[in-house]
């Protein structure tokens, strides 16, 4: 079999990184070009494995050019977020062969409009399909709560309305080795401090379906020998609770939590959790599966990270902190004195 070429923009993140790292361990032979604006050692990493390291901007349309124009059997977008950056991207469409771009379940709406950047939660009436309807595309600001599916849906019908074969993706709660915001951190940070106990809103009961970084590759390998024009949910076998999750992150660290789990009478953002929800958000994988794509399982496909997150820990100087620290996503997750406070008083009344 010839050698077969591809391109993974954001190929340093979470999901790139996952990508290129099943392309290079597959039986077929792939020539595999990360791209990234800083390189680093993920880079390097992926380089000393087989992979070509190109340092620059996704954005760039001069370096798009000088990657896509000379043809690519796979091209994988994992940071395209705004129309713009799909406007970028489609003059190269044709050149490739079969091209992936990451987008998000966030686009998905219930019937009052709610998605799930919403301050108000969506309520579905089960397992979300890609048929499920989804925000009004519109070019606001990709990081607003508002902004960012609705900048995703856009940059979706931009690649598709081109006709080429490109596959849209949508996801939910990535995780996996170095991803940007490691929401097993929330558990793995609390056996690290010596936590004894963990509070859990709604007890524990919350969902809000996982992705493994690792089944986003597996399925970006099936779509790559199946070129085609469609969306595809991708989300882990089973769509485990919070209480699930807690317990399988601390199980692989040899350490379990004495469960607190509230119930609606708690202090407001006590137990809150990465994955809480007052209602399920699970995405129906059929169309995926379809394919002879096999979801995985989040206890075992999470360990590759949760080792990655104790290693990067493991080595932050005594007076620095680990590299995802200033995301404001983590503000009071780690504040303990409310915990503690809370867990006093319900102590006291149950004296």
């Amino acid at each position: 079999m010839s050698t077969r070429r591809a391109v993974i923009l954001g190929g340093t993140g979470g999901i790139g990184s996952a990508v290129a790292r099943h392309l290079l361990d597959a039986a077929d032979d792939w020539q595999v070009e990360v791209v990234s604006r800083r390189g680093g050692p993920v880079a390097d990493a992926l380089v000393a494995d087989g992979a070509t390291s190109t340092t620059g901007d996704a954005r760039d349309t001069a370096l798009l050019r000088s990657l896509l124009r000379p043809g690519a059997d796979l091209v994988v977008d994992t940071v395209g977020r705004t129309r713009d950056d799909a406007l970028r991207l489609r003059p190269f469409l044709d050149d490739a062969g079969s091209t992936v771009f990451v987008s998000s379940k966030a686009v998905y709406v219930d019937e009052q409009g709610r998605h799930g950047n919403s301050v108000e939660r969506p309520v579905f009436g089960g397992p979300v399909s890609e048929l499920q309807p989804t925000v009004v595309p519109n070019d606001a600001d990709p990081t607003s709560r508002d902004g960012y599916g609705a900048a995703k849906v856009a940059a979706e019908q931009v690649l598709l309305d081109h006709g080429a074969p490109v596959t849209v993706l949508r996801p939910s709660k990535v995780y996996g080795p170095h991803i940007g915001r490691p929401r097993e951190w929330f558990v793995v940070r609390r056996v690290l401090d010596g936590r004894e106990r963990v509070l859990l809103a709604d007890h524990g009961r919350g969902v809000d379906h996982t992705t493994a970084a690792s089944g986003i590759a597996d399925l970006v390998g099936l779509v790559a020998d199946r070129p085609d024009r469609r969306i595809l949910n991708v989300a882990d076998e089973t769509a485990p609770s919070v209480l699930e999750i807690v317990r399988s992150v601390a199980g692989h660290l040899d350490h379990e939590f004495d469960e607190v789990l509230l119930d609606e009478d708690a202090p407001a953002f006590v137990g809150v959790t990465p994955w809480s929800s007052p209602s399920p958000f699970v995405l129906d994988t059929t169309a995926a599966r379809a394919l002879g794509w096999q979801p995985p399982r989040f206890d075992q496909a999470v360990v590759p990270e949760l080792d990655w997150l104790v290693d990067t820990a493991h080595r932050v100087p005594a007076d620095g902190d680990v590299p995802w620290a200033d995301d404001p996503f983590w503000e009071r997750m780690f504040d303990y004195g409310p915990e503690d406070a809370a867990l006093a008083l319900l102590m006291l009344g149950r004296g």
